[in-house]
């Protein structure tokens, strides 16, 4: 059956050398790193770290944090063997089209667009209300919103996807340069989070720990009904609640959009200098900062204000537990740095959401004259302007709340198959060489077992946006690219 069937190694890597759709390898270890630490640290810390924290887990908080790092920790060990072994475009697209067959890649790559063009779309608008709170603590009157008829739209995430999607045209290697910069101002202004927070510090915010479970209080994304129930929960028939050792869970579920990071670094495999061992050490290197400064932020953030100020917050962030705390001259800072930090997640995710969709076109997938490569700067130009331009219109007109989860679950899926691909990757021996996971199967049966478990903890709603998804990709899968395949052919 064609939707079994699997590509080669050889395949993959003779795909990636094909005239007019090759990339070009010129990011090291430290690119990797920074690009892991630029599209991380902001696009949970943040943008969901303090809703995590009022709606779910309160000052426990910091256990979802590592619940969530602890998950993606495995599931990034999984990706590293990959893709120090098929140093190619596509992430988890790719991998499973190597070791499960056509139909999953199919699948996974339908999800892996929908985390980033999501992602995409949650940190532009995020973007936007950092802006407008940079405008109104200068004593500046401009306007976000511009009325467009009926509609209105955010002219904030306009901005910064299309200087971005314009940055990526001209080429990689110029985009990880304005990168690396603005990632060093964001981790500034993490560390004087974490210095200044500390200074403010009530350990009296800290009890409860672990607040107790209670009936929703209906914000930020908790509906009180079944829909905005976990599935977990509603499959064992309990009742709705929130906070208690289940908002714990519920929180990491959320907060895993904070790490998404990492599996994006893994899209860029074609543009590395030697992919074996620069993979693994970037996309590790870069985990292992993040989770350090997630933890010392989330202690800064809970022991400031109590949590049910947070819960109380319309747009909960790290800037309104220093206004709450009358340091409104570091919330200026804060949101300044933000902002900056902010323009580097939104860069990254724009060019993950184009290499997936290029690993798609190459194969036939999607339409292969979608996928070609400029000459002259080796970027696959149509489809940065394709992500561009849906990703500003999501970002202008769409509930980010609504995003957020399918981020995660569309996330959690990819890590899932990757964590079993790897495992029938070895089986094959496809390639003897690069990195390996250690303790043989065990580590990837965690991490898969661990990231079901995670998308099990998220709504029912969510499920269901994310089944109707799913069904769409099955759809054009089965009326488009079971038919125009490149394997189907023989090619």
């Amino acid at each position: 059956m064609q939707w079994l069937r699997t590509k080669s190694v050889a395949q993959a890597l003779a795909d990636a050398d094909e005239p007019g759709r090759q990339l070009k390898r010129t990011l090291g270890t430290f690119d990797l790193i920074i690009m892991g630490l630029a599209v991380a640290v902001g696009a949970g810390i943040f943008s969901v770290g303090a809703r995590a924290a009022g709606t779910f887990a309160g000052p426990a908080v910091i256990f979802s944090f590592i619940i969530a790092a602890f998950t993606c920790a495995l599931a990034i060990m999984c990706y590293a063997e990959f893709a120090s072994k098929v140093p190619v475009t596509g992430s988890a697209y790719t991998y499973t089209y190597l070791t499960l067959g056509e139909g999953l890649a199919w699948i996974i790559g339908w999800n892996l667009l929908l985390e980033m063009i999501s992602a995409g779309a949650v940190i532009a608008k995020y973007w936007g209300i950092y802006l407008s709170t940079v405008f109104a603590t200068a004593g500046w009157d401009i306007p976000s919103t511009l009325q467009l008829g009926s509609l209105t739209l955010n002219w904030g995430p306009f901005l910064i996807v299309t200087v971005f999607t314009l940055l990526l045209i001209k080429g990689t290697k110029e985009s990880a340069r304005v990168n690396n910069i603005l990632t060093m101002v964001k981790i500034a202004i993490t560390l004087f989070v974490i210095v200044v927070g500390f200074t403010y510090m009530d350990t009296s915010h800290f009890t409860p720990f672990i607040p107790p479970a209670q009936a929703p209080v209906i914000a930020h994304g908790v509906t009180g009904d079944v829909w905005g129930q976990p599935m977990l929960a509603w499959l064992f028939g309990a009742q709705p609640s929130q906070y208690g050792w289940l908002g714990v869970i519920s929180g990491a579920a959320l907060v895993f959009f904070a790490f998404l990071g990492f599996d994006i670094v893994a899209t860029s495999a074609e543009e590395v200098k030697d992919p074996q061992r620069t993979l693994p050490r970037g996309i590790l290197g870069g985990l292992a900062l993040v989770t350090v400064l997630y933890i010392l932020v989330t202690l800064a953030l809970t022991g400031m204000v109590h949590y049910s100020e947070l819960a109380k917050a319309e747009n909960p962030s790290l800037a309104t537990a220093f206004i709450a705390v009358g340091a409104d001259w570091a919330a200026q800072i804060i949101a300044i740095g933000v902002l900056a930090g902010m323009t580097t997640v939104v860069m990254v995710l724009l060019m993950g959401s184009a290499r997936v969709l290029l690993a798609l076109c190459r194969d036939g997938l999607l339409p292969r004259s979608w996928g070609v490569t400029s000459k002259v700067n080796k970027t696959p130009v149509r489809l940065q302007i394709a992500v561009g331009i849906v990703v500003a219109l999501l970002a202008g007109f769409t509930n980010v709340e609504a995003l957020e989860e399918m981020i995660n679950i569309g996330t959690l899926s990819a890590f899932v198959l990757v964590s079993v691909g790897v495992l029938v990757l070895r089986k094959k021996n496809l390639n003897a060489g690069g990195y390996r996971v250690p303790l043989g199967p065990v580590l990837p049966v965690v991490s898969a077992v661990l990231c079901v478990y995670l998308m099990m903890n998220l709504t029912i709603l969510t499920w269901v946006r994310f089944l109707a998804w799913m069904g769409l990709g099955v759809a054009i899968y089965i009326g488009y690219g079971m038919r125009h395949s490149r394997l189907a052919k023989g090619e």
